[in-house]
Formats: structure tokens, sequence, C-alpha cells
């Protein structure tokens, strides 16, 4: 015997995807955001390596070799640079989590018929406010690179 599916139940799973087609968009800038985040760590390790490299190389040459103040600073702004941006990647990620739980629980109170728009509202505002202050402390990033290139 074939199962006839209840016209009810494909519109009201076609409902939900609709409605979690923006959260999917919204998942999928918050990994190009992630991309670009990672992209700007992996240079800022890249120089902590090579001014570490050099000073290495500089050591094993001179014994009595002693830092300058412009390396010891310039360290001291990677490191900045590097703890900055490594908090807008915990709060992206932090962001595209509960973007992942406002879909899954979209699903989950349809199936389980159960009322949680408190619950999805509530996920969606933390994303939003994971990705501000991500993006924030990306503008954060942004103008100590430019602070410091200026000097």
């Amino acid at each position: 015997m074939d199962k006839i599916l209840d016209i009810n139940v494909v519109n009201s799973v076609a409902h939900l995807i609709q409605l979690s087609v923006a959260p999917v968009f919204l998942l999928a800038a918050v990994a190009g955001l992630l991309n670009v985040f990672v992209g700007r760590l992996v240079r800022i390790i890249d120089k902590i390596d090579t001014l570490e490299l050099e000073e290495e190389t500089k050591r094993e040459v001179d014994n009595t070799y002693v830092s300058s103040v412009r390396i010891k600073d310039r360290k001291s702004f990677l490191l900045k640079r590097l703890k900055t941006t490594n908090y807008a990647i915990a709060l992206s990620t932090s962001a595209g989590l509960m973007v992942a739980l406002v879909i899954i629980t979209m699903f989950l109170s349809a199936i389980l018929k159960f009322e949680n728009g408190t619950v999805i509202s509530t996920f969606f505002i933390l994303a939003m406010l994971f990705l501000i202050t991500s993006l924030l402390l990306f503008l954060k990033e942004i103008s100590y690179t430019t602070h410091f290139a200026k000097k």
C-alpha cells in the first residue's frame, strides 16, 4: 500500500525550508568572515615567526645581541593584533553556532510541535551581538595595523 503524502506536511516542511534560507545565507557570510579573519591571523603568525627567526639568527652570530626597542614594540604590537583577531574569530564562530541553533530550533519546534519563538529570537539576537562584536574587533585590529604603519 502506497502512502500518500499529506499536502499539509509537505507545505509545512517547504515553509520551514523557506524560513531557514535567510539564516543559511547568514551562516555563509559568517564563514566568509572567518576566512578573512583566519587569513589575517596566519599573516600575523608568519610575521611573528619571521621576527623570531631573525632574532635567533642574530643571536647565533653575536652572543651579545639584544633586541632593539623597535623589534620589541613590533612583537608587542603583533601580539596585540593576534589577541584581537583570536577574539574576533571566537565571536564569529559563536555567531555561526547561534545561527545553526536558530535553524535547528526552527525545525525541532515544527517536528515536536512546540512553540518557542523566544528561544529562536534569543539565539538570533545572540548571533547578531556576537557578529557585531567580532566586526568591531576586526575594525580595532585594522586600526592597530594602520596606526603602527604610520609610525
